[in-house]
């Protein structure tokens, strides 16, 4: 006896003689069909004289749109009985979405960071802020928006806001190596050189291959702020008395060993206290460009001007520390280890 999946079969067998008969299915495809036909037949084995049998009043498709029709009324019935307060639609989902920028709007806040990088170049620092901020209204997608009116706002003093504006310009573009830097500036700015040395070392990882000579000297002035705040936060009777680990010039970033130049003067009989003259500015950026450059140290205690003073010392005629600096050489010398760098609004 014929299985239900054989039946099957013929009803499908018939649907598709019957709609290549009345044109449902186009003359191209009839090929296709045709062999569809064929290959059911001989897999279900089967039989379009049992037609009458297996469909005596009704085909396939009747079937099924009559199963259509029972379907749609049940689902009707069940929507009809379900009160309409029962519940309610649960909110859509908030998507984020990015900002579109019109390309109208883009060139406009380019001209605008056009004039503000102008009123930098003249330092007219609040016109260039508010040339940025329009910038940054019109389209807030811009790294560099921000990272300029960064240096803006450093320029101003104001440099939390600097900070702010540094650190957004790094959530557009983590890589961003010159809003590092000005992170640093701002950070090293607001007394914070801890963090304008993390700043500076991140920005120096983005540029790779060491980083550029203005990052590594960010850096290495903010370590040398980090060294001097931890030196002088050690106790007076600690018998610390120089900068480092074990008084070796450079042999952990620290302050070199300044006992050979103390010699130099007598061993300490006319030469001044040590941490007096660390008060001095001039002599403290010096020692933090010997810490730099341990080198310095034995090019300083070789200089015939150093040697004419230290004569002068030993011989009980100790100059003041305003008679030293007035001494031409002297002052050429120290001249050698002062210097500054800037920074420009991007272009």
């Amino acid at each position: 006896m014929p299985s239900s999946k054989e039946d099957l079969a013929l009803g499908i067998v018939d649907f598709l003689k019957t709609s290549m008969a009345d044109g449902t299915i186009a003359e191209e495809d009839r090929d296709s069909v045709e062999v569809a036909v064929e290959c059911l037949s001989e897999i279900f084995k089967v039989d379009l004289s049992r037609k009458q049998e297996v469909f005596p009043k009704q085909t396939l498709l009747s079937i099924f749109q009559a199963y259509e029709k029972v379907r749609d009324a049940q689902a009707a019935r069940a929507a009809s009985s379900t009160p309409a307060a029962t519940s309610t639609p649960a909110p859509a989902a908030a998507t984020p979405s990015t900002p579109t920028v019109s390309d109208e709007d883009k060139a406009k806040a380019e001209a605008l960071k056009a004039e503000g990088n102008k009123f930098v170049a003249s330092r007219d620092y609040e016109k260039a802020i508010d040339a940025y901020t329009k910038a940054i209204e019109l389209d807030g997608t811009n790294k560099i928006y921000y990272s300029n009116r960064a240096a803006a706002y450093s320029a101003s003093k104001a440099h939390d806001l600097a900070i702010k504006d540094a650190e957004k310009a790094l959530e557009i573009d983590p890589k961003y190596a010159k809003a590092y830097s000005r992170l640093g500036l701002a950070k090293y700015a607001s007394g914070d050189p801890q963090g304008a040395m993390e700043a500076y070392k991140a920005g120096m990882d983005a540029e790779g291959n060491g980083g550029s000579d203005a990052m590594r000297k960010g850096y290495e002035t903010a370590k040398a702020r980090v060294e001097e705040d931890l030196y002088s936060a050690v106790p007076e009777d600690s018998g610390v008395t120089e900068r480092g680990t074990g008084g070796a010039a450079g042999a952990a970033g620290g302050m070199p060993d300044l006992s050979s130049l103390a010699g130099m003067f007598g061993g300490g009989g006319g030469m001044p206290d040590l941490s007096s003259l660390m008060s001095d500015p001039r002599i403290s950026q010096m020692a933090q460009q010997f810490m730099s450059n341990p080198g310095a140290l034995e090019g300083l205690m070789s200089n015939p001007s150093v040697r004419s003073m230290a004569d002068r010392v030993r011989g009980g005629n100790m100059p003041s520390m305003q008679e030293m600096m007035n001494d031409p050489n002297i002052a050429n010398l120290a001249r050698n280890f002062m210097g500054g760098s800037g920074d420009n609004a991007e272009q």
